[in-house]
């Protein structure tokens, strides 16, 4: 079979299952056995595929039909243009979190050197990020589950940036002492009751800790602001991601715990997606 078949039968394939991204799922898997960027598959669509890696690529589409994600399947998750490994133990990377990235880089040239502390680090995404475009930056993320800390870890050493990054297991902040510049976090936000209903990719490849927080989705909000205040330094800032629909309520926990409301952010779909707190 030729590339350019197997990428027409497989779109056909994620289409009929209901995938909206069917055609790059299909490029993503057909350039992944042959070794080929998706994007080099318009000029190469008369290779052939030979029966072995064929036999692969036909296993990746099962997968996928079965609404294993893509990058489950690869192991890896592109994340502000740069490559993550993803494990069971953690969050796939969602687009919607570049959102947060780009709001931290906005105070580029206003702290110098600054230290940084991610809570809730999954795949490191969001420090590394950061650091891969804030030179003098360093951070420290934290993650309960241990698999998760050794993933974020790994990213840290395949980016180059294990010298100005560290990975620990932790509960939140307990045991750090500060001070921090700048904290981010993207808690789990999803209220327990909408677990159910959330897709399959989600619902059967996501860690669950990393997605459901209590009743009203609040509950990571409550058990970090009010610690995370006490460890950072003078004009120290704070950037949460947030669920749909929860920038009033999150708004109001930050100024219990002492904060100062900043900016609102939106993602590209125009959901709001990231508050600013200042102290």
């Amino acid at each position: 079979m030729k590339a350019a078949d197997a990428v027409a039968e497989l779109t056909r394939d994620f289409t009929a299952a209901g995938f909206d991204s069917a055609r790059l799922d299909a490029r993503i898997l057909v350039g992944q056995v042959l070794g080929l960027e998706p994007s080099l598959l318009f000029a190469r669509g008369d290779s052939v595929i030979p029966p072995a890696d064929l036999a692969k690529l036909r296993a990746f589409a099962q997968r996928h039909l079965a609404h294993e994600p893509v990058s489950r399947i690869l192991g890896t998750r592109e994340f502000y243009g740069l490559p993550f490994k993803v494990t069971p133990d953690t969050l796939d990377p969602r687009p919607d979190t570049e959102t947060l990235v780009d709001a931290v880089l906005e105070l580029r040239g206003t702290i110098e050197a600054p230290r940084i502390l991610d809570l809730g680090t999954g795949t490191g995404c969001i420090p590394l990020a950061i650091l891969r475009h804030w030179p003098d930056a360093t951070a420290t993320g934290i993650d309960i589950a241990p698999g998760a800390v050794a993933a974020a870890a790994e990213n840290a050493r395949t980016l180059g940036l294990d010298g100005r990054a560290q990975f620990q297991v932790g509960d939140w902040t307990a045991g750090l002492a500060g001070p921090y510049d700048i904290v981010v976090s993207n808690p789990p936000y999803i209220a327990d009751g909408e677990y159910a209903g959330l897709a399959a990719e989600v619902r059967l490849y996501d860690p669950r800790a990393a997605l459901t927080a209590g009743p009203d989705g609040l509950a990571a909000y409550r058990a970090l602001l009010a610690p995370v205040a006490r460890l950072l330094g003078p004009n120290g800032q704070v950037f949460l991601e947030i669920g749909a629909g929860q920038g009033d309520a999150v708004a109001i926990l930050g100024a219990a715990a002492g904060f100062r409301l900043l900016a609102r952010r939106r993602d590209l779909a125009g959901i709001e997606r990231c508050l600013h707190f200042g102290v």
